[in-house]
């Protein structure tokens, strides 16, 4: 079926419909619904034309049809003029990395189409595995678990992809060049962006957003990587919410997942503590995750603000009232994805704080977590105030509750030894005799013959665990990027969740802690623990 075009000329139906399609990307539903209705209108027309010799009440029953559509042309595209404020003006471009399957302009765009969608989703068989990475020369005890090294997973991944891989990171560092250091335990970061840049040669996409300025200030690896074919964008996150993109997530094929505490950094890999989940075959939960590199995506573009409201395709129906109900390796479990700050979360997303104070205030038996440092304050903004909302829900837990607290904090070379007042209070909360169980212990990783490297040696971990669920993030004491939320069903629950339990046990068990009870220096730096620390 052919229309008449505007000079004469035929068009072809599909040829009609693309550019319908291109019109709902820019202008929402009204558009593509203006342009069927010109289409009909162009086949009365046409038709009219062709059977001029009809009777004049002919005619006229025709004459009258076409001025009916005509009218409802007209109307159609008022209401579309009036109808699509196109919520990209307030600041979010139409463009968007490579999606799955191909290479596309709009965010909202997904090549394989609903019905392939829908039948990845059938094929779905949801898979978590833990991840993690121990700093060279930190022996644990004989016989503990331990879950997959995180330079196999990533590696795995990277072999998995198939389309595209999508990368949200804090900063990139991957080789010893980048931060002045000639050590062989840069190798797996190494060898990590040489598999990147495999990727290219394979014709996978690789989208990568990343936060500016970076810390990063000597590295080379995303010039590299852009060198090769792969599509960067810098997110000024200071200039739009006054923080930074701290998230670090990968999104692979639209089914696989990386969340977790590790920087792409080779210290990540071999001289930090770190922890994290992949999920394999979750095409719903990978593209759900998929909405909040989208959001990145579109504010590393020139002048770019943030949209008041999001657009509707940012939009999560996956949240915690409505998580996403599957098997993973077939126990029935509940999951959603938070964000934060609240300007980056479209409707639908929950808020990490809500989220984490929902798993806080689940607690009944016990409430295990680790942090990089622990402040109940505003620490980063000026001047700081007191912010007590995640330290209240603690103390709530454990007085009231009779919920068994332990806290697992790092200390490392750069801690803040104001931090330690704070720790020393929760600690005093703990009283046997009225049932109140508060244990807050620091984490200390030796610096042993690694101290040429900087900003290594400590535990990055940031995790908790109760006995109904497990979070896993990506920020220190505030827990503020995208964080993974899994509950398995009430039969299934033990001391730690499913999958979950050996890490966090290890972790709470590990002969690396020691007590709270620091001093510090006349200069402000962390003096020696009260106890002496010794390796097993």
């Amino acid at each position: 079926m052919s229309v008449k075009g505007a000079e004469g000329g035929t068009e072809d139906e599909e040829e009609v419909a693309r550019r319908g399609s291109s019109r709902l990307q820019r202008g929402g539903r009204w558009e593509v619904i203006a342009v069927t209705a010109c289409k009909l209108t162009a086949c009365v027309c046409g038709e009219a034309k062709m059977n001029a010799k009809a009777g004049p009440l002919e005619l006229q029953v025709r004459g009258t049809l076409v001025l009916l559509c005509l009218g409802a042309v007209t109307l159609t595209c008022l209401l579309g003029l009036r109808s699509s404020p196109s919520t990209w003006s307030q600041g979010c471009p139409e463009e968007g990395p490579a999606r799955p399957g191909g290479l596309g302009s709009r965010v909202d765009w997904d090549p394989r189409g609903r019905e392939a969608r829908r039948r990845h989703q059938q094929k779905d068989s949801c898979r978590l595995v833990l991840v993690e990475s121990i700093p060279q020369d930190l022996r644990s005890v004989a016989g503990s678990p331990a879950a997959q090294p995180l330079a196999q997973a990533w590696m795995q991944l990277l072999d998995a992809a198939r389309e595209s891989v999508h990368v949200a990171s804090f900063y990139w560092s991957l080789t010893g060049p980048d931060i002045g250091v000639n050590d062989s335990s840069s190798q797996p970061g190494e060898a990590l962006l040489q598999k990147l840049q495999q990727l290219l040669d394979r014709n996978v996409s690789l989208a990568v957003a990343t936060s500016t300025p970076t810390p990063a200030k000597n590295s080379t690896d995303l010039q590299v990587l852009e060198s090769r074919g792969a599509q960067v964008r810098h997110v000024p996150m200071g200039k739009l919410t006054g923080g930074v993109l701290h998230s670090k997530f990968w999104v692979v094929d639209g089914r696989h997942i990386y969340v977790g505490s590790a920087n792409m950094d080779w210290r990540s890999l071999t001289q930090v503590k770190e922890l994290g989940a992949v999920i394999y075959n979750c095409s719903r939960l990978a593209q759900d995750l998929e909405k909040t590199f989208q959001t990145y995506w579109v504010l590393g573009t020139p002048r770019a603000v943030l949209p008041k409201p999001w657009p509707q395709n940012f939009s999560s129906h996956i949240n915690r009232f409505q998580p996403l109900r599957d098997h993973f390796d077939g126990v029935p479990t509940t999951v959603y994805f938070s964000a934060s700050p609240p300007a980056l979360c479209p409707h639908g997303r929950t808020r990490d704080l809500d989220a984490l104070l929902a798993v806080m205030g689940a607690a009944q038996e016990f409430l295990y977590a680790s942090v990089m440092e622990y402040f109940p304050t505003t620490r980063f903004r000026h001047p700081a105030s007191y912010w007590p909302v995640l330290d209240t829900a603690l103390r709530v837990a454990a007085f009231s509750r009779g919920v068994r607290v332990r806290l697992l904090v790092s200390c490392w070379l750069n801690t803040d030894p104001r931090m330690f007042p704070f720790l020393r209070s929760l600690q005093a909360l703990s009283n046997p005799a009225a049932n109140v169980s508060m244990d807050v212990k620091v984490f200390i990783v030796p610096v042993g013959n690694h101290s040429n490297i900087p900003f290594s040696r400590v535990n990055h971990s940031k995790f908790m665990v109760t006995e109904k669920a497990a979070y896993i993030g990506e920020s220190g004491g505030s827990l503020r990027p995208p964080g993974l939320h899994a509950r398995p069903p009430q039969s299934a629950r033990s001391s730690c969740p499913p999958g979950r339990g050996p890490a966090c046990r290890r972790a709470q068990g590990s002969p690396w802690r020691q007590p709270a009870l620091w001093s510090a220096g006349p200069t402000g730096q962390v003096g020696n623990p009260r106890t002496e620390l010794t390796e097993p």
